[in-house]
């Protein structure tokens, strides 16, 4: 695969529905969702540049719409070969 997108939210419902919506909105594929603490959920995900970039664009609106906190999201194109050990 060729990104790795983050979507960290607050709370399980917020996480869930950024992913339920990303992956309505592209071909991504979930890499694991960690619970960070403090109710801090990070959402991982992996696919084609194209599809990451749009689902996280899509993800990072639906916190909202459950009345969660989105914290912050990222894409990291082309990802090191080491990055996907610690993820």
């Amino acid at each position: 695969m060729s990104a790795i997108g983050l979507i960290e939210t607050r709370g399980l419902t917020a996480a869930v529905e950024a992913l339920d919506s990303m992956a309505k909105a592209a071909n991504i594929h979930l890499v694991d969702l960690k619970k960070v603490g403090s109710g801090l959920i990070t959402v991982i995900i992996e696919g084609d540049v194209a599809d990451v970039s749009a689902a996280i664009e899509v993800g990072r609106l639906a916190p909202e719409r459950t009345g969660g906190e989105l914290i912050s999201f990222n894409v990291i194109p082309r990802p090191h070969s080491e990055l996907k050990k610690i993820l």
